[in-house]
């Protein structure tokens, strides 16, 4: 390829060579054979320079794109800062006789992360006008009961993994007790962290009330509990295709769901734009953990921070074995690039959100 490269000629010395052509075709004494040669060199100086064109407009798309990626990286980087600093501030602090659950929670919590539920939650309010600090509360609750989930799927009883995000899981460090328990305290101490937003903005309580019903729904038997529990059920058995995405819709897509739906409702959006969200984020966190599934059999413990070929050491259906490794990436693609076409239809002021639902096409862990 380097090779054809270096032998085609530049833009500069096609266009010069064709003008030449021209001229000469444009000459009163050509013979007709000269004439159809002419012609034909024409014809295939055009093309070479169309396909000159066309490789650069496409290298002059991916640095563009590159570009925005990267201060999009650069402002994830800082945007994640804050949301670090928000968990920090809402975690109860280490003391009195039980304190190793509190450290428990801790160690859990602040085990790194994208932060994808609470930066979807605040760039959902945000993009719908949202401004003051309400949704903060609702920031930390998310991200503990994602992180509790995460807790109880490394316990033996159920995935039985011994690294998360790099680092040695609870259960390890604390023991399967309190494991078991680090996770109940999250969740337990979500709801009582989202009901401080009460306290913030009384005057938006019913609003806070609509959120902490969505969060509460997300969350149980009709949402990532209900998913958990079919997939949980099904392991080492063979499901079919509609099983297999009722599961990662309700375990993986719910709380992606609760997170861009409570951001639109305390920033006051419509029943009407809450449901379309709700839509988006259906699709986000379908194309999630399809990615997550490829990520599981092309990646390495040491990018992914936890053990791969963990779905086939535990049996268990997945999209990549259901439909095959390309599909798998193809759905990927479609179903973000779809989530991206209906956030733009909501106008948002910036396209933060739109290429942070892209980067889930491009991650590696």
């Amino acid at each position: 390829m380097e090779n054809q490269e270096q032998n085609t000629p530049g833009l500069e010395k096609l266009f010069a060579r064709l003008e030449e052509v021209t001229a000469d075709m444009e000459k009163s004494d050509i013979t007709l054979e000269e004439s159809f040669a002419l012609y034909n060199e024409g014809m295939q100086l055009l093309k070479q320079c169309n396909e000159t064109i066309d490789a650069v407009e496409k290298k002059f798309r991916f640095w563009t794109r590159m570009e925005k990626f990267m201060s999009f990286k650069e402002i994830q980087k800082e945007k994640t800062a804050q949301i670090e600093q928000i968990l920090k501030a809402y975690l109860p602090r280490v003391q009195g006789y039980q304190e190793v659950i509190m450290d428990a929670m801790s160690y859990s919590m602040l085990a790194g992360g994208k932060r994808l539920r609470p930066m979807l939650m605040q760039e959902t309010y945000r993009m719908f006008g949202g401004t003051d600090r309400v949704i903060e509360p609702f920031m930390a609750a998310i991200e503990m009961i994602h992180t509790y989930s995460l807790v109880h799927d490394d316990l033996p009883a159920m995935d039985n993994d011994e690294y998360r995000r790099g680092r040695k899981t609870t259960h390890v460090v604390y023991g399967e007790d309190m494991g078991i328990l680090t996770g109940d305290a999250l969740l337990n101490y979500a709801f009582e962290t989202a009901a401080s937003a009460f306290e913030m903005a009384p005057e938006k309580s019913l609003l806070i009330g609509k959120a902490i019903r969505i969060l509460g729904q997300k969350a149980g038997i009709y949402g990532m509990i209900g998913g958990q529990v079919v997939d949980v059920k099904s392991s080492g058995k063979k499901i079919d295709g509609e099983k297999l995405e009722f599961i990662y819709r309700l375990k993986t897509g719910a709380l992606i769901e609760a997170s861009m739906m409570i951001g639109a409702v305390l920033a006051g959006a419509d029943d009407e734009s809450v449901q379309v969200v709700e839509e988006i984020a259906a699709k986000v966190g379908m194309a999630f953990q399809i990615q997550d599934d490829i990520l599981d059999v092309i990646s390495t413990t040491e990018v992914l921070g936890k053990p791969v070929h963990s779905d086939e050491k535990n049996e268990k259906m997945t999209y990549v074995v259901w439909k095959g490794l390309d599909v798998a990436k193809q759905e990927v693609e479609h179903l973000s690039r779809k989530a991206i076409s209906d956030v733009r239809a909501l106008n948002p002021k910036d396209d933060y959100l739109e290429i942070l639902l892209e980067s889930l096409i491009y991650r590696e862990k």
